[in-house]
């Protein structure tokens, strides 16, 4: 008897949980420091500052979510030779779709105001790309698309919530023979505003 009262007990918790999700829905927009790391030491990079914005969801469980978004970020780097004089410096700028998924945690559930960890995947689809500059890179050998990760931390005040993360993204410079191959790596902070 005891048994089935503990079995009835989390079946209907489980049903409590599953039928009562709470959903936000909304728009985000901030900034990225951004840049290109390459595998060939002759090559350093410098981070420069771009913009991002689009849309985001939040499905939440408790203190669980997935947030699901997709936004126009802007990407690049400064470039050089090793040994080279600063102003040698090639410019590297590329626009993407980003489309992360994220699975977070609330550290603090406070009703009103909360804090937030999250981490997941990020697909990112290039829609333009540009290298201004010396001919250290070639802007065919970009690749269309690649996989990252992000992880990060966020509040939440009211329907405001502002998060502070790092990308890591795929190789996105692939050159077919020499060994210079380029990943992203970004640390983006973003406004966010709770519509629904």
């Amino acid at each position: 008897m005891k048994q089935l009262i503990i079995i009835t007990f989390f079946l209907m918790s489980s049903v409590v949980l599953v039928a009562q999700p709470t959903f936000d829905l909304g728009i985000k927009a901030g900034i990225n420091n951004s840049k290109v790391t390459f595998r060939a030491s002759e090559y350093n990079s410098e981070s420069i500052v771009k913009a991002h914005f689009g849309a985001f969801g939040r499905l939440g469980w408790g203190r669980i979510y997935v947030q699901p978004e997709a936004y126009f970020s802007s990407k690049g780097g400064e470039v050089f030779e090793e040994g080279t004089p600063s102003e040698r410096a090639g410019r590297f700028d590329y626009n993407n779709i980003d489309i992360p998924v994220l699975l977070g945690v609330k550290v603090i559930n406070g009703g009103m105001a909360n804090v937030r960890v999250m981490a997941g995947p990020v697909f990112s689809v290039m829609t333009s790309n540009k290298i201004d500059g010396n001919d250290l890179l070639n802007k065919q050998y970009y690749e269309d698309n690649y996989f990252g990760y992000q992880y990060g931390i966020g509040v939440d005040v009211s329907n405001f919530f502002i998060d502070a993360r790092m990308e890591h993204g795929g190789e996105l410079y692939k050159h077919p023979t020499l060994d210079i191959d380029g990943k992203n790596q970004t640390f983006m902070i973003t406004v966010g505003f709770k519509i629904l």
